[in-house]
């Protein structure tokens, strides 16, 4: 049972920022509208994951159809060309440098690109990489595909990767080829579009398509990087999950459980724009791409660049079981055998508990790391049990707990749990020690990683150093009447700072240059107003994560609504630069 089967349920899965534009909707009147006024070609790029059979809707009526298909390498080529990033590992792959031109042949694409620089508005150049060939007179349509809607479709098998026929691919290879190669190479290719595509294409719920034009859509994404905004969130069953969301969120009670809700990765999480009253859908990371400057501040674009460095996302095992055992890899590690430039330090805040809800955390005093790991691969091959309370710390955790993960830290959430993770961006960086001998929501044991989690395991964060260095490290802050701030993390070795305020009268912060992501994790609701009438009150709900652009530079927060005279609270993440 959640702990919270009482709460009357307001989170808000569909945030959406409104805009004025227009929108047009239907096949009807999407093509009514690109046929008008145009004296060039119609050119389709597009996002894989689209259905290509949807978009066939824009063929009729052209006397000549170019399908950029037709230039591509063969599936053959682009499999040798890709295999050095998929590597043999059943999950992980290396970062590509792959970019859009190099699926293609060379020689056909420059002949197609002269053939085409005075074609007439017959034409239609239709596929992922269009923008390649399209001439400047032409009109550049985008089909964008949200990242989480692709993964239901790889599910599906439903989806070619970009150049290869993949859809029987395991689910798992799918992911791993779209995160290593084909979505780096497709946000390269449209970021370099963003000033020219004239139209906006919306396929994300097949039949039922949107198109907005480039001046509703930039009005939108640069409202949206101007003030308090969320992503929208995606849940997730999962082999350990709970049943806390389903009410607090408002989830499908016939579902078996909810084990994560990943709400602020805008790398995978979509953006809503709300045109004319209907929600168009959109990659987050057009956000990110398009203006990360006014989003993450300057000093924190100048050492990210254009990735989101912030994570929030929740693990549900009330009513559940524990996570695995798992560790993470140290930054050396990710960016030797994967090439990412850093990794997934991360933290647990126990947004709730049950009474015996704990956490493992840290090596015991003088494990011996022999046996520990001979152990582990006993329990791997099916042998023995692990004993993981031999080896690991099992720490009682309740509401508002605060545990700081640094890579390297061999951890779990025990059930009973409601954890709020707080951590860097890189998400599919776990190395499973033990699973407690359990299988996959698909039947199947899931993957483990002993001989990698060995090579990156801190053997000295034992049970003296957990205590003094990662359990509840709080320092107090400031304090004033109604409201207190303190600092709950993280570890120094991160580079995200958390605080956490509680407030029953309204409480004032500044940016400094850094996004800021919150949780409000006491209180019904809240609003986020700003003192210089910078942007519109914006309200929050228990438990929704939402996101502060650096430029806002100050902004107050205060209950509101059912929260009106009590006291609220929220957990604030932020980059730090100073120890």
């Amino acid at each position: 049972m959640s702990i919270h089967t009482m709460r009357k349920a307001n989170y808000d899965k569909f945030p959406a920022t409104r805009v004025d534009g227009r929108l047009f909707r239907g096949w009807d009147a999407i093509r009514e509208v690109l046929g008008k006024d145009r004296n060039g070609p119609l050119a389709v790029d597009w996002y894989a994951g689209v259905h290509e059979t949807e978009l066939a809707a824009l063929e009729s009526g052209f006397g000549r159809i170019v399908r950029m298909r037709e230039f591509m390498k063969s599936e053959e080529e682009i499999r040798r060309l890709t295999d050095p990033f998929m590597t043999d590992d059943v999950l992980f792959g290396y970062v590509t440098n792959l970019r859009m031109k190099d699926f293609f042949d060379p020689a056909k694409i420059a002949a197609v690109r002269e053939e085409l620089r005075s074609a007439g508005p017959d034409v239609l150049i239709i596929g992922t990489g269009a923008a390649l060939v399209t001439p400047e007179h032409a009109t550049l349509v985008y089909a964008d595909m949200a990242r989480w809607e692709i993964q239901q479709r790889f599910r599906r098998h439903e989806v070619c990767g970009l150049g290869v026929d993949n859809r029987e691919d395991p689910v798992s290879i799918q992911y791993k080829r779209g995160l290593f190669i084909d979505w780096k190479v497709l946000d390269y290719h449209k970021e370099t579009l963003f000033d020219r595509v004239d139209w906006w294409l919306d396929t994300n719920a097949a039949g039922d398509p949107k198109l907005i034009g480039r001046d509703t859509f930039l009005r939108g994404i640069d409202k949206t990087a101007r003030k308090p905004f969320r992503v929208v969130p995606f849940f997730d069953p999962a082999p350990w999950g709970g049943q806390w969301m389903k009410d607090v969120c408002d989830l499908d009670r016939s579902v078996s459980n909810y084990g994560w809700c990943f709400d602020c990765v805008p790398e995978e999480n979509s953006l809503l724009l709300e045109v004319e009253g209907v929600k168009v859908e959109f990659p987050a990371v057009d956000l990110i791409l398009l203006r990360s400057r006014e989003v993450l501040g300057a000093p924190v674009e100048a050492r990210f660049g254009k990735d989101f460095p912030i994570r929030f996302d929740f693990l549900d095992t009330i009513g559940g079981g524990n996570l695995s055992l798992q560790v993470h890899p140290t930054t050396h590690f990710i960016r030797e055998q994967f090439g990412m430039a850093y990794t997934q330090d991360e933290s647990y805040y126990l947004l709730d508990a049950g009474e015996d809800a704990v956490v493992y955390l840290g090596l015991k005093e003088g494990v011996d790391r022999k046996q520990m790991i001979e152990d582990l691969r006993a329990a791997q091959r099916g042998e023995i049990v692990f004993d993981a309370e031999k080896y690991v710390n099992k720490w009682p955790a309740k509401k508002h707990d605060h545990y700081l993960i640094p890579g390297g830290t061999i951890h779990c959430s025990g059930a009973g749990s409601m954890v709020l993770e707080i951590s860097s961006t890189p998400n599919i960086f776990t190395f499973k020690l033990w699973d407690w001998g359990r299988l996959g929501l698909d039947g199947k044991p899931r993957p483990i990683n002993v001989e990698r989690g060995r090579q990156v395991i801190q053997w000295e964060r034992d049970t003296e150093y957990a205590r003094k260095h990662l359990v509840n490290h709080f320092s107090d802050v400031a304090e004033g009447e109604g409201w207190k701030e303190i600092k709950t993390g993280l570890h120094p070795n991160e580079f995200i700072e958390t605080h956490r305020t509680s407030f029953s009268v309204p409480v004032t912060a500044r940016t400094q240059d850094s996004v800021h992501v919150l949780n409000l994790v006491e209180g019904e609701e809240a609003v986020v107003e700003s003192p210089d009438g910078r942007f519109e009150p914006f309200v929050v709900h228990y438990a929704e994560t939402f996101i502060i652009p650096a430029c806002v530079e100050s902004y107050t927060i205060r209950p509101c609504g059912l929260s009106e005279g009590k006291t609220c609270m929220t957990i604030r993440a932020s980059v730090r630069f100073n120890a």
